[in-house]
């Protein structure tokens, strides 16, 4: 039997661990490598950083906040920012993120190319879908085009532009410095 966004949301507050619900299959999220942990802590400074230069009414999230893409899927990004309204402390979803970001790793590569891009451009809201990638040290930004147009760029250095809302991240702060070989 599959699950419904409403009585998923419900099941994972009671539960240990982290969980994404796939086309209505509950999906258990596996542990974090520590350049993952890093990244996601690295682009949410950043993220945050950026929303306070630009003294913007929105607020970053660090993994934590789930976001609906539809009845039967609901993913928690590693970050995503939200404008507007400040959400009620008790919210456990952003309903109406501008930024989503994923950090990908071995084993959600594929999801994050393919169904979780899909299912955040399905929300009207969503702006950009930044995916991290640790390892090569490169941002792939989606970003929302014209009609249904999705332009993407992939950066290893130099400016992210976020407009909107009218954001600027530097490569460079959302990944670690490669550390100097010791031999």
């Amino acid at each position: 039997m599959k699950m419904k966004a409403d009585d998923f949301l419900i099941w994972a507050e009671a539960q240990d661990g982290r969980w994404e619900l796939h086309d209505g299959a509950v999906v258990a999220m596996s542990p974090e490598r520590v350049s993952h942990v890093r990244t996601k802590g690295l682009v949410f400074q950043a993220l945050t950083a950026a929303i306070s230069r630009a003294r913007l009414p929105c607020e970053a999230f660090s993994d934590g906040v789930s976001v609906r893409v539809a009845d039967g899927s609901v993913y928690e990004p590693d970050a995503v920012v939200h404008c507007g309204s400040r959400l009620p402390e008790d919210a456990i979803e952003v309903s109406n993120p501008i930024i989503v970001v994923e950090v990908v790793s071995p084993s959600t590569a594929a999801r994050d190319h393919g169904v979780k891009l899909a299912g955040y451009f399905s929300l009207a809201g969503v702006a950009h879908y930044l995916i991290l990638d640790p390892e090569r040290r490169v941002v792939i930004h989606h970003k929302r085009g014209s009609g249904e147009v999705i332009e993407t760029r992939i950066l290893s250095s130099g400016v992210l532009h976020l407009d909107p809302p009218g954001l600027e991240v530097t490569v460079a702060d959302i990944f670690v410095a490669p550390q100097p070989s010791t031999i």
